[in-house]
C-alpha cells in the first residue's frame, strides 16, 4: 500500500507527543483538555453486585475538531485510560457509539465529530461498601484533531460513587450506543481480501454500509469495501493490508448510515459465496434501497387493509365507501379528504417517534398503545363511535345521513390510520424498520408512502368511476348498515376495556369504563333526539375529567407478566435467556407479541398455541421465549432495532447447533413451527 510508511511515521509521532504530554507539569493539564472537553459522568449511584456504568462526554471547543475511534484508522490515537477504583471494582471495555470515516491525503481515519460519549461498565463486588466507597478517579490521554493540526489532551478526573446522581442525558447516550449482535459473525481471509459474514435480517434494508474493524493492522481501511447478501447474512469484502496475519477473533462496528450500526464479534469459518449484490439491477443499474423500502411502505399499507388488526376499523371504511356513492366531485373530494386524513396521521405518527428516538427514548412502532391515557381515549371514542351508530345521538361527520363532507371524511382517515397502523404486515416491516435507520426526510416519506398504500383504495374509489358504480346506491339499506356496524365498533371497545385492564389492572379498566360512560352521557345530552338539561351534561363531563385525570392514575397498577408460559410452556425473553437456551444446542423459538396487536394473537391462536406445535416442540426439545411488548420495555425494543423490526409481531427460529437464526412470516401458518421443529420447514 502507497501510505503504508507515511502511517507508521503519523503513528510514531503522536505516540512521541502523547509520551511527551505525560511528562507535562501538573498546572498544565488542565482537569477537563482543552480543545476537547471531557467530563466523567455516572448512571447514578452504584448498587452491590451490579454493573455500574460511567460515561466519558466529549465536547469540542470549536466544529473543526474531532476525536478517534479505538481503532483510529491510518492515524491517529485512540484514548488511554488509567483507572483508580476500590478494590473488587473493575472497569470493562469501554463502548463507542458509530465512528465516521475521515480521509486525508489519502489516509483513512474513523472519527467522532461533534460531542460524542463513550460507555465504561463498571463490575461492582457483591460485598461492595457503596454507603462510603473510596473516591474513583481516572487519568486520560486522547488525542484531539482538525484536519491541519493535532493536540495531545490529559484530563485528570474523578467521582465520588457515593454522591453520584443519574444524569438524564443517559437514555439518548445510550441510545448512541452501536448495539452488540446477539448471533457471532464469520469472516475468512481470500488472497488479499478479508471476507466477513454477519447476521442481518434480510427484511433489513441496507443504505450505505460500511464495515469499522476493530483489529488493528489487519486492513487497508482505504480500499474500497463490496457488499453482497446471502439470505439473512451481510457479506462484507475488505482489502487487507499489506502484512496482515489471521487475527483469530475479528471484532468491529457494522455502520448502517446516518449514525446508526451494530458491534459485531466473530471468529474464522465459512463465508458464502457469490451473493447478490446490495441493491436489485434493472436495467443496468442498480434500485437503491431506500427506494425498494418506499415500494415497501407502500405496499405494506395496502396490504394493511385486509390485515386482521384492521378489522376493527372496516365500519368506518364502510361508511366512507356509502357516502362516496354520490356525484363525481363529491366523491374526489371525500378520497382526497380521507387519503389527506391518513397521510397526515402517519407522518404524525413517524414523526413523533423519530423524535423520540432522537432524544433517547426506547420506542418502536405502535408506542402509542403502551400509553394507558392513549388506550383510555381510544376506548372513549370507541365507544361514542358505537352509541352513534346505535342511533343514540349523531355526530354528522360519523353518521351516513351527514351531508358527506370532506371535513368527516378527513376525520375518519385521521381516525383510521391511527387505529391501524399499531400491528406489522409483509412488506410493511423492513419498511418500518428502514425507517428507524435512514435520514429523517426519507424515513418520513416512507411513512408517507404507508399512508397513502392505506388510502389508496378510497383514493381510487373517488377518482375511478366504474368502481363506485359497483356500490349500491343510497337508500334505506344505509341506517341498517350502520346499525350492523355498531357491532364490531363494540367489540373493538370490549377489546379495548380488556388491554386497559392488561396494562393497569382491573380497577383501571373500570375506571375506564366509567370515563367512557359518562363522555357517551355528554355527547346524548349535547347531540341526542331526547336532550336533556345542559347542566347534566356539564356535570357528567366533570365527573369524567375527574375520573379520567384524579381516579385512574391512583389505580393504576402495572401487572406482573412473569410466570405466563402458555400451553408451550415459554418463558420472558431476555438476551441473557436466549444465550443460555442456545447454549443447550437445541432449537429455540422467540416472538414478541402485545395484548393491542390483532395479527400476533390470530397467529398465536392459530399456530402457536395450539396442541400439534406443543408435541413437536417437545418431541424437539425446542426452548420457546416470549418478548411481550404491551408495556414498553426497553430491552424488547433495542433488541427489535437491531434485528430490523420496528414493532410486532417478529418470530425468530434459531435452530439448534447455533446456526444463523431465521427470521418468519408476520403471518404463520398453521403447520409451520410443526416443519419446523420436524427439520422439514
Amino acid at each position: 500500500m502507497t501510505h503504508a510508511r507515511p502511517t507508521i511515521l503519523v503513528r510514531a509521532m503522536l505516540a512521541l507527543l502523547l509520551a511527551l504530554a505525560a511528562w507535562l507539569p501538573a498546572q498544565a493539564q488542565q482537569s477537563g483538555g482543552n480543545n476537547m472537553r471531557v467530563t466523567l459522568v455516572a448512571d447514578g449511584p452504584p448498587m452491590p453486585g451490579q454493573t455500574w456504568t460511567l460515561a466519558l462526554h466529549f465536547v469540542p471547543k470549536t466544529s473543526e475538531w474531532h476525536g478517534y475511534w479505538k481503532n483510529p484508522g491510518d492515524a491517529g490515537a485512540g484514548m488511554r485510560l488509567d483507572w483508580r477504583l476500590p478494590q473488587g471494582w473493575t472497569a470493562g471495555e469501554p463502548l463507542y457509539p458509530v465512528p465516521k470515516t475521515l480521509v486525508i491525503a489519502d489516509l483513512m481515519n474513523h472519527v467522532f465529530e461533534g460531542e460524542h460519549t463513550v460507555l465504561v461498565p463498571v463490575s461492582v463486588p457483591a460485598n461492595a461498601a457503596v454507603a462510603n466507597p473510596a473516591p474513583i478517579g481516572l487519568e486520560i490521554d486522547y488525542l484531539a484533531c482538525t484536519d491541519q493540526i493535532c493536540v495531545p489532551e490529559r484530563a485528570k478526573l474523578s467521582i465520588d460513587p457515593s454522591a453520584a446522581v443519574r444524569d438524564p442525558r443517559f437514555d439518548r447516550w445510550r441510545a448512541q450506543i452501536a448495539p452488540l449482535l446477539d448471533q457471532p459473525a464469520r469472516y475468512a481471509i481470500a488472497g488479499r481480501l478479508l471476507r466477513v459474514a454477519i447476521p442481518l435480517p434480510a427484511s433489513l434494508p441496507v443504505a450505505a454500509p460500511h464495515v469499522f474493524i476493530e483489529n488493528r493492522d489487519l486492513v487497508n481501511y482505504a480500499g474500497a469495501q463490496a457488499f453482497s447478501r446471502v439470505g439473512d447474512q451481510l457479506i462484507a469484502e475488505v482489502p487487507l493490508a499489506e502484512e496482515a496475519t489471521d487475527p483469530g477473533e475479528l471484532r468491529g462496528i457494522l455502520a448502517l448510515g446516518d449514525g446508526n450500526g451494530i458491534r459485531f464479534g466473530g471468529t474464522a469459518g465459512s463465508v458464502p459465496a457469490n451473493g447478490e449484490p446490495v441493491g436489485t439491477a434493472v436495467g443496468g443499474g442498480a434500485v437503491p434501497t431506500f427506494w425498494l423500502a418506499l415500494l415497501g411502505a407502500l405496499a405494506g399499507g395496502l396490504l394493511l387493509n385486509v390485515m386482521p388488526c384492521v378489522f376493527p376499523i372496516l365500519s368506518l371504511k364502510a361508511m366512507a365507501l356509502a357516502r362516496a356513492g354520490g356525484e363525481e366531485s363529491g366523491a374526489r373530494r371525500d378520497g382526497l379528504a380521507y387519503a389527506g386524513g391518513v397521510i397526515l396521521a402517519c407522518l404524525a405518527l413517524g414523526g413523533l417517534l423519530l423524535l423520540l428516538k432522537a432524544g433517547g427514548e426506547q420506542v418502536g412502532w405502535a408506542f402509542q398503545l403502551q400509553e394507558p391515557g392513549v388506550v383510555v381515549g381510544l376506548l372513549v371514542l370507541a365507544t361514542a363511535i358505537t352509541a352513534n351508530f346505535l342511533g343514540m345521538f349523531e355526530i354528522p361527520s360519523l353518521s351516513v345521513s351527514g351531508s358527506g363532507a370532506g371535513g368527516g371524511s378527513f376525520l375518519t382517515g385521521l381516525l383510521a390510520a391511527f387505529v391501524a397502523t399499531p400491528c406489522t404486515g409483509p412488506f410493511m416491516a423492513a419498511a418500518m424498520g428502514a425507517a428507524l435507520l435512514l435520514p429523517w426526510p426519507q424515513a418520513l416519506a416512507l411513512f408517507a408512502a404507508l399512508g397513502l398504500g392505506l388510502a389508496l383504495p378510497f383514493l381510487l374509489l373517488g377518482f375511478v368511476p366504474p368502481l363506485r358504480r359497483l356500490i349500491p346506491r343510497p337508500g334505506p339499506w344505509m341506517a341498517r348498515f350502520q346499525r350492523l356496524m355498531a357491532i364490531p365498533m363494540g367489540l373493538t371497545a370490549l377489546a379495548l376495556v380488556w388491554l386497559c385492564w392488561r396494562l393497569g389492572g382491573a380497577a383501571f379498566a373500570a375506571g375506564a369504563v366509567v370515563v367512557a360512560g359518562l363522555a357517551v352521557l355528554v355527547l346524548i345530552t349535547l347531540w341526542g333526539q331526547h336532550s336533556a338539561r345542559r347542566t347534566v351534561s356539564l356535570a357528567a363531563l366533570g365527573l369524567a375529567m375527574v375520573v379520567a385525570g384524579v381516579g385512574l392514575p391512583r389505580v393504576y397498577e402495572r401487572p406482573s407478566r412473569v410466570g405466563e408460559g402458555g400451553m408451550l410452556d415459554s418463558k420472558p425473553f431476555s438476551e441473557a435467556a436466549l444465550a443460555s437456551a442456545q447454549a443447550i444446542g437445541k432449537p429455540v423459538f422467540v416472538y414478541f407479541t402485545a395484548d393491542w396487536c390483532l395479527t400476533c394473537k390470530v397467529n398465536e391462536g392459530a399456530a402457536i398455541e395450539r396442541a400439534a406445535t406443543r408435541d413437536a416442540f417437545r418431541k424437539a426439545g425446542v426452548t420457546v421465549l416470549v418478548g411481550d411488548w404491551t408495556q414498553r420495555d426497553e430491552a424488547i425494543t433495542r433488541f427489535l432495532t437491531a434485528q430490523g423490526a420496528a414493532g410486532v409481531p417478529l418470530y425468530l427460529w434459531y435452530p439448534a447447533g447455533g446456526a444463523a437464526p431465521r427470521q418468519l412470516p408476520q403471518v404463520l401458518t398453521p403447520s409451520l413451527l410443526e416443519e419446523l421443529a420436524r427439520g422439514t420447514g
